[in-house]
This record gives C-alpha cells, structure tokens and sequence, in this order.
C-alpha cells in the first residue's frame, strides 16, 4: 500500500520479504528474500545496487527487526526512521508502559511480573486483589491482534507463560482490565525537523481479538475528549522521538468510574510505530494517506494535510473468506456498492487472516456504514442481508 504514493513521488522501493509470493513483493519489483531477523539480509538491503548509492533510509512496516543491528547502521551512516531508541517501546510492553508513565501519558494500571512462576503468581495475585479480581495478562514482546493477551482471574492462570518467562523467553506483564466504552484510535505522523500532523481520532471496532472495522471519525466523540486524545498522541510522538507514522490505541473510559453514564477520557492501550490498519481508512478517506505521510515523514519531507475529504469513512476487513477466489466476488461486489474502494492484498485465503479492506466514504453514516459491511461481506462469502461483523 506505500507502493503507488511512492511511485507518485517518484521514491524508489526496496523491501526485505518473507516470501517471493508476499503481497509486497507482488508490487515492488525490487524485493529480495529475507528474514526481518537476518543481519546479512538487511544489511544486503540498503547496500547500493549497480554502481548506485545505498538506500537513503530504514524504515518498516513491522516492530519485530533486531535493534543492535539498527544502531549500528545509524554509527555507519544510514538514517534509521524510527529509530530503535523509540522503536523499543513499540516492541516492549513494559518498556511502553514505563517510558508513558515518565512523559505522564495516561495508561491502565499495570506491573511486570516477576520472571518465576513462584514469585509471579504470587505478584499477580497482589495485583488481582488491587484491581478487583480481574486482569489483563500481556506477553511484554512478540504479541499482535489478540495473540498473547488473555484476561485472567486467577493467579495461576499465566503460570505457562511464567515459566517461558523464566527460562528467558518474554517477559510478562499484567494489566488492570479496564471497562472501557469503546476503542478508539489516533495516527500522527513526525518528521525528523519536527513537524508533526494528526488524523481525526477514529473508532476501531474488534471481533475475536482483531480489529474488525474501523470508522472516520469516531461518533459522538466530544471536541474535549477528541482533543485530548490527540494531544496525547503529539506528546508520545515527541516524547519517545518518534519519526514517520505512530498510531496510539486509547480506550474511551468514564471519567469517574462511580459515574459510569458520564463524561469519558482516554487511557493508552497500545502503540504501532509504523502505518497501521486502524489507518487504512485515510487511503481514501484523508487529503493524504499514512502511507504517503509515511513516505514523507521518513524523508524528511513536508508533511501532507490530514484533513477528511468526506464527513465520514468507514474500513471494513476481509478476515478470511469462504471463497476461493476473492476476485471472483469483484464483478457483484463493484456493480452492488459503487461508492466501495477495495483493496486486495494477494495473500493465500485462511480463515480470519486479513485478506483485504474496503473503503467507503460520505455524507450519511449509516449508509457508508452498510455499504462497506456488504461489499467486505460478498468479499467473505457471507450472507449481505444478514451480515453483522461487530
């Protein structure tokens, strides 16, 4: 998806793939085979090609790459954007927490659990009893879309996890479980020089884990929590040095929790320093995409307005598919929903894996709303008239 704005403005890519059958390099002629974790392969990455110069900058498109390596290629010379002083509160989880508890970012109540089975029930059931019996426990590193988090409400229900800890897999972290209205979501983009632009905060809707569709901007959000959850976003930006796009995922909670019905402010669930899918909307529903925004940022280039080209867009994804062909479902799909703006990844169909997205913008919420459910739904090889995906 950074493809086609970099075309635009003439940015060649390179990418480190997995496979040569990856959806990136379906698009990127120039896409050599490697792991995120191979010091040759990314070395090999930015190396000049042909008598040309080596890459002008580092950047990713997830958090699992090695930071001694990224250091060392900024003491050589290539620009590594983000860098791995911020990328590793993206990668940690106790990292995060600890680095937003120092900038006074607001986040659930939280505590690392000792790396022991032992010592760790017994401080995770301290931490149950201060929280009211119920927590979140999280994997410190490796965990994405719902995969290492559980909720537990007994002390030895991450014993597993504790003794992995222990024998130096991750760290383990336990949160309080917060009772949250609803998920929202800020992108903000940073150059090097400082400029820094956010996008309207958005609602992101989950199913199992997953975030399921996601609506630009979120609905009866006031101007004042609005405002704050984009200050919060400025400050973690800013405050962890971050350049290129970062998302933070908030939860909207009341205010005070003995008033459950009334006013809300946010608290900072988690973070993705890189494009994210709560994002994707902006490829049709913003002035300028994240990905484009991304291209700029990490190039040090002026950034591009974020302002919303229609009152509302909504995202929905395509997780999984009884199909087995999704273009198969284009020709309905397009003649049924003219406003959908579908966007297909190439990957292999399994169940629930993120196959695509669809886009749909305008004036009426509940008939953009409709539209991108329907279009993601034939997509899926679901039943439009009585589809429900949140």
């Amino acid at each position: 998806m950074m493809a086609p704005p970099a075309s635009e403005l003439g940015v060649r890519l390179r990418v480190l793939v997995e496979d040569a059958a990856s959806a990136a390099a379906q698009v990127v002629t120039d896409a050599p085979v490697g792991a995120a974790s191979d010091d040759d392969a990314i070395r090999d990455l930015i190396a000049p090609r042909d008598g040309g110069a080596p890459a002008s900058v580092l950047t990713f498109e997830h958090e699992h790459v090695p930071n001694a390596l990224l250091a060392d290629l900024i003491e050589h010379g290539t620009p590594v954007r983000p860098g791995p002083h911020a990328l590793v509160a993206a990668q940690d989880k106790i990292v995060m927490r600890t680095r937003l508890g120092a900038l006074g970012v607001p986040c659930p109540r939280w505590r690392a659990l000792p790396p022991s089975v032992e010592e760790g029930t017994v401080a995770l059931e301290e931490f149950l009893a201060d929280v009211g019996g119920q927590a979140v426990v999280k994997l410190a590193r490796g965990g994405y879309d719902g995969k290492g988090v559980r909720v537990v409400s007994g002390a030895g229900e991450a014993d597993d996890w504790l003794v992995g800890a222990g024998q130096g897999g991750p760290l383990v972290l336990a949160e309080e479980k917060v009772p949250f209205r609803r998920e929202l979501a800020v992108l903000v983009a940073r150059r090097p020089s400082g400029e820094v632009r956010t996008w309207p905060v958005v609602e992101s809707i989950q199913r199992d884990g997953v975030c399921a569709e996601v609506i630009a901007p979120a609905p009866g959000l006031s101007g004042d929590v609005g405002a704050r959850a984009r200050e919060i976003a400025v400050a973690v930006a800013e405050g962890l040095d971050v350049t290129g796009v970062l998302a933070v995922e908030l939860f909207e909670v009341p205010a005070d929790p003995a008033d459950p019905a009334g006013p809300t402010t946010v608290l900072v669930n988690e973070l993705a320093m890189r494009p994210h899918n709560s994002g994707h909307w902006t490829i049709d529903g913003s002035a300028t995409s994240q990905f484009e925004q991304h291209l700029r940022a990490v190039l040090d280039l002026p950034l591009g307005s974020t302002a919303a080209v229609a009152p509302w867009t909504v995202m929905v994804n395509v997780l999984g598919s009884a199909r087995p062909d999704l273009a198969g479902a284009l020709p309905e799909v397009l003649e049924r929903y003219d406003t959908a703006r579908v966007n297909l990844y190439g990957k292999d169909i399994r169940p629930g894996r993120k196959l695509g997205h669809v886009n749909v913008s305008g004036t009426d919420l509940d008939e953009v709303r409709a539209a991108a459910r329907g279009a993601a739904a034939l997509l899926m090889g679901k039943d439009v008239e009585h589809v429900e995906l949140a």
